[in-house]
């Protein structure tokens, strides 16, 4: 019995391993295996752009002159009308002072006329026609005389004079008094004065002013290139300021991705120092022009929203949705066979586990995921990282 014993454990042991043999033999490889279901698809593209506002004001200064005071900093926030820096003004101080002085002047010498000489030419026309129609009576009597034979003819010759000379003092006065007139040429010289010495000091209160540098419109110093004391030349930029309000990102994409750009698509986008605070863009302008050196097309992102944090020239990461498709039955491209030939396919497994290859049809394809138009439905399950050494009508174990 020992003997029957020893020779029968060794052959038993042996039809167990021969057993599991066969069966994992029938069974076959181990392989990996998803099932198709349906979800969101979304492709994108992920790019890095730089904040900055629509368009940048460069400041400078509209005369020559020396730099008395640089009220900002870069990175102030500035309110319009808030004074950015100044020049010496002492000259167009004065010259502005000596310009309004000219402007009293004028309007005294206007109403001069107008309330002084204006009303006494009147009154000496006045006077001067009395004593006309005066002279021409007394004339008229001294040639009655001179007819009847009263007086010679030299009275009557000085009566004449008389007349002749009241007569040239009437005139006189009418044009002293017509000068004066509202149209008269001494009120229009009046009035040029004045209009000239006004444009005068109107000229010389913006050179003034031009001695102070003023922010056009609220918004942030991203550069200051000017310090006090220094000379600088008119129209040399002194300041850079970007104007509140709205921001855009500028972002450089691959030009093999200008094909899926399109106006209006939406984006969200992150910075480094605050990655979890994701906030909305949309895609508001796309380059008509391609870099050649960097092989790349400028697009502009819109933001409606900008967060607080948001600073001119800081980088961010943008990803911009080019594509979606809802609830797309989808698989993973490492299940995909010659998946950029005219006709892909896949294992997949039936339900006695044995492989078979399905052509398939390709859409959207999205971070390793590819859309599945025609071939495959819903519940099957597709082999992963297939083996080359597969063949149809295998059994598969699937894990």
């Amino acid at each position: 019995m020992r003997w029957s014993w020893k020779v029968t454990l060794p052959t038993a042991a042996l039809a167990l391993l021969s057993l599991a043999w066969a069966w994992r033999s029938w069974e076959g490889p181990a392989a990996r295996w998803q099932q198709l279901q349906p979800r969101d698809l979304v492709r994108t593209v992920v790019a890095s752009a730089r904040v900055q506002a629509p368009h940048r004001v460069e400041l400078g200064a509209q005369l020559t002159g020396t730099v008395r005071q640089v009220l900002v900093e870069e990175g102030q926030r500035v309110q319009a009308g808030q004074l950015l820096l100044s020049l010496e003004s002492s000259e167009a101080q004065a010259n502005w002072q000596a310009a309004e002085l000219a402007v009293q002047q004028a309007e005294a010498r206007l109403r001069q006329l107008q309330e002084v000489q204006a009303p006494a030419a009147r009154e000496a026309e006045r006077q001067a026609q009395a004593n006309l129609a005066q002279i021409r009576a007394q004339h008229a009597r001294q040639m009655d005389l001179f007819r009847q034979g009263f007086i010679g003819q030299a009275a009557l010759d000085e009566a004449s004079r008389a007349l002749q000379v009241a007569e040239a003092q009437g005139r006189a006065a009418t044009l002293q008094r017509q000068s004066g007139d509202p149209q008269g040429a001494d009120l229009a010289l009046a009035r040029s004065t004045l209009a000239q010495a006004r444009a005068s000091a109107l000229a010389a209160r913006a050179r003034l002013d031009y001695m102070s540098l003023k922010a056009p419109v609220a918004g942030v110093i991203v550069n200051r290139s000017v310090e006090p004391g220094q000379v600088v030349q008119a129209g040399k930029v002194l300041l850079l300021l970007a104007p509140s309000g709205a921001s855009e990102l500028v972002a450089q994409i691959d030009e093999r991705n200008l094909g899926l750009l399109q106006p209006g698509q939406p984006a969200l986008a992150s910075a480094d120092a605050y990655a979890e605070q994701r906030f909305e863009a949309k895609v508001s302008e796309i380059s008509p022009g391609v870099d050649a050196q960097r092989g790349s097309v400028e697009v502009k992102l819109a933001v409606p929203k900008p967060p607080a944090y948001l600073r001119q020239d800081m980088t961010v990461s943008v990803e911009i949705e080019v594509a979606r498709r809802s609830q797309a039955l989808s698989l993973p491209m490492e299940a995909v066979l010659q998946a950029d030939s005219p006709q892909p396919w896949v294992w997949i497994l039936d339900a006695d586990d044995r492989l078979q290859r399905r052509e398939l049809r390709l859409g959207l394809r999205a971070g390793g995921v590819a859309e599945v138009q025609q071939g495959l439905k819903a519940g099957e399950r597709v082999l992963l990282a297939p083996d080359p050494r597969w063949k149809p009508g295998q059994h598969l174990r699937g894990v």
